[in-house]
């Protein structure tokens, strides 16, 4: 406990370099242990080079972003990639595109997962930190709440260890990002129905991502721009720890059975929700697109996967993960190079686009104009 207390300390920057840190005495009452525990854990912390003891004075934090720079004057060419997840998904193309960039480059590349947990966020970022590598590409964990862990970032920044974060990120900081408009997204998902002659649509959205609420934005705003009422019960909001659960399923099943009007159109926050969507449907004998239509989104490979081709929204994957990757290497390139140097970096957004297969399909002759 007493370690990982004062590893947190110095990862996080409360304890910065060449600071004095708690007293022994000081320690033992916070943590109830005998001063043998105590030293011990200093000891050990002392034998990473986490810290240095000065006798008679104290223990105090290393230098570690002055070793850091006077022993990789020339990078040592080891990024870290944070994503949310690794094997699921869309993330293997992302971390393909990123990868092929960097390998070509002469990168040496971890992979980190946080499952889109804090805590894991925390740990990972404390190894990252401690294992000085050149550069961070990471995706937010829950970027749609408040953080935990802002000081790592922010410690990051003091070690001068550049970063960049993917798919969303988390406004306080302004870091440079590679996203995709999804709020835009949102929009096309809706109107295309909305063209389609649907009124009764509903939007299902993940709520502790940044993505879900952009998407959820442009799902209202496509309701607005055509003049169409939004009914409230039709937005249907989940969270990480509901993802995989009966939830969201659950308020389908609820919708379906008492919405006033029917529901004859679906925006669905991804491909991966909207596969199980289409699995309720079939369990009510509904036909996709003859009762209802749905719209996905990423464009991933479940998209075509079942009998029924799924309407989706492209997300670009591959070449957001070699754009990030591009960008993490200027970044690096800028820390290390003269200060005169020239080169920049920002951030980047790529445009998304409607890929139409046979999930939805037109059920009037109603046409909406702005």
């Amino acid at each position: 406990m007493v370690k990982n207390w004062i590893k947190s300390k110095v990862f996080d920057g409360t304890f910065q370099p060449n600071q004095k840190i708690s007293s022994e005495s000081e320690l033992m009452k916070q943590f109830n242990v005998s001063r043998h525990t105590v030293r011990l854990a200093l000891a050990d912390l002392v034998n990473e080079g986490l810290l240095y003891k000065e006798q008679g004075s104290g223990t105090y934090v290393s230098e570690r972003s002055l070793k850091k720079n006077q022993t990789n004057s020339v990078s040592s060419k080891k990024v870290a990639i944070i994503t949310t997840y690794i094997s699921d998904y869309i993330f293997p193309s992302i971390i393909r595109g990123a990868e092929s960039v960097l390998s070509q480059e002469g990168y040496q590349v971890t992979l980190f997962s946080t499952n889109n947990n804090h805590e894991s966020e925390k740990r990972i970022l404390e190894t990252v930190i401690s294992q000085n590598f050149d550069g961070v590409i990471v995706e937010p964990t829950k970027s749609a709440i408040s953080n935990p862990n802002i000081n790592y970032y922010l410690n990051l920044e003091a070690l001068k260890i550049p970063y960049i974060m993917i798919n969303a990120f988390y406004d306080e900081l302004e870091p440079i990002s590679v996203t995709l408009n999804d709020m835009q997204g949102g929009y096309l998902q809706t109107e295309h129905l909305i063209r389609l002659g649907h009124r009764n649509i509903l939007g299902f959205f993940k709520n502790d991502d940044m993505q879900g609420l952009k998407r959820m934005k442009g799902y209202l705003k496509a309701y607005r721009d055509y003049g169409i009422p939004i009914i409230p019960q039709n937005i249907i909001t989940y969270n990480t720890k509901s993802k995989d659960s009966a939830l969201p399923l659950e308020q389908l099943e609820d919708r379906l059975s008492n919405s006033p009007e029917k529901i004859t159109g679906i925006v669905s926050y991804n491909d991966e929700l909207a596969m199980r969507i289409l699995e309720v449907l079939r369990q009510k004998n509904l036909q996709i697109p003859e009762d209802i239509s749905i719209v996905g989104f990423d464009d991933s490979f479940l998209s075509e996967v079942s009998e029924v081709k799924l309407t989706t929204i492209k997300h670009p994957k591959s070449e957001l993960g070699e754009m990030a990757a591009k960008l993490i290497i200027s970044l690096i390139e800028i820390n290390n190079g003269p200060k005169s140097t020239d080169s920049t970096a920002e951030s980047y957004v790529f445009e998304p686009s409607l890929v139409i297969r046979n999930s939805t399909k037109k059920i009037n002759e109603f046409v909406c104009s702005k």
